[in-house]
Formats: structure tokens, C-alpha cells, sequence
């Protein structure tokens, strides 16, 4: 089954502008067809803002990665293990314990805050 050919309207500015207006964050095709067909019409969600719950656990996790190194870190030994000039030594063992502690707590903390099992 076909499709039908597509409908034009113009608009003035004005007009246009508050139509815009009027849909808010809807599609404008999709806002027009709420009013004609009401009944009928798709009906979206809005998007839903994250609890504040959630909120403060990301701003947690982000303020986390901005003040470790741990990406700096992971990085360096990603590209000594490519160059096959990774030395292992205490000092090295060590930041590699906490980059692994780092990013298992980040995602453990991520998917608490995205409402998934840890």
C-alpha cells in the first residue's frame, strides 16, 4: 500500500510562528494533527527529566572523572602495552588497582542512576 502524497500548507510568518509555538516540543506536522484529529491523533511522551536522586549520582560520577586521572592514566598504559614498553613496578600496580576501582565504581554508580542493577 502506497503512501499518500504529502500535504502543504502555508503559513504565514505569524501564523507559523505560533503554531511553533503552540506545539512546544511536538513535531509541528505531528501538533496540527492532534488538533484536526484529536481523537485519532498519536499521542507522544514527554521526555522525562531525571529525579533528582538520579541527578546528584551522575554529577557524583562526573565529578569524579573530572578529578581523577583515571582516563589520563588508562591511557598512558594502553599505549605502553601497544609499544610493548610496559614496565610493571609498585607504582604502576597501584595506579592500575585504582583505575579498575574507579570504573567499576562509576558503573556501578551509572546504572543505579540509569534504574539498572548493578
Amino acid at each position: 500500500m502506497s503512501r499518500p502524497a504529502p500535504f502543504s500548507l502555508r503559513l504565514t510568518p505569524q501564523e507559523r510562528s505560533q503554531l511553533e509555538a503552540q506545539a512546544g516540543p511536538m513535531p509541528l506536522a505531528s501538533y496540527i494533527k492532534s488538533v484536526v484529529f484529536a481523537a485519532e491523533a498519536p499521542k507522544y511522551r514527554r521526555q522525562r527529566k531525571p529525579p533528582v536522586a538520579e541527578q546528584q549520582l551522575l554529577a557524583e560520577v562526573l565529578a569524579r572523572l573530572g578529578s581523577s586521572r583515571t582516563a589520563s592514566n588508562l591511557n598512558q598504559i594502553a599505549k605502553h602495552l601497544n609499544q610493548g614498553t610496559l614496565m610493571l613496578d609498585e607504582d604502576l600496580a597501584a595506579d592500575l588497582h585504582r583505575a579498575v576501582a574507579e570504573v567499576a565504581w562509576m558503573r556501578v554508580t551509572l546504572m543505579r542512576a540509569l534504574g539498572g542493577k548493578s
